[in-house]
């Protein structure tokens, strides 16, 4: 939701309310291959199963059959100029199966014709290099 406190009952009104939450859902791309039908989120820590099927049935209207938990640990650094050590937050990691006949492909957000035009691109920028270092000797 997005208030800090769910709004009192008052005789007459539905009882459930549907509300944007403060939660955030990531929807990422899988580390290891996995069926058409499951789809990886990240979310917030304090959310249940239970929360996240309300949220993508209620909100992004998804046909949800099955949802499993995954709490990964966060990552240990350490901090450069002091040299102390800091943890990553923790991430929970929610799969995803959906309904019948339902699947998912992760979206192609850089297309091939764009990354070759850019590798053309600095292709030409280092031949351009090159031959002004090439008269310049």
């Amino acid at each position: 939701m997005s208030t800090r406190l769910y709004p009192l009952f008052q005789r007459g009104n539905p009882q459930r309310r549907v509300f944007l939450t403060n939660f955030n859902v990531f929807c990422v791309r899988p580390s290891t291959p996995q069926p058409d039908n499951v789809v990886t989120f990240h979310c917030s820590m304090k959310m249940t199963k239970y929360d996240i099927h309300n949220y993508l049935t209620k909100i992004y209207k998804l046909p949800v059959a099955d949802i499993k938990l995954d709490v990964v640990m966060g990552e240990f650094t350490r901090a450069a100029p002091t040299g102390y050590i800091i943890k990553a937050e923790d991430v929970k990691v929610a799969y995803v199966t959906l309904g019948e006949n339902q699947t998912f492909e992760f979206p192609n957000i850089f297309p091939s014709e764009k990354v070759n035009k850019d590798m053309k691109q600095t292709e030409d920028v280092q031949r351009v290099k090159d031959d002004y270092k090439s008269k310049t000797v």
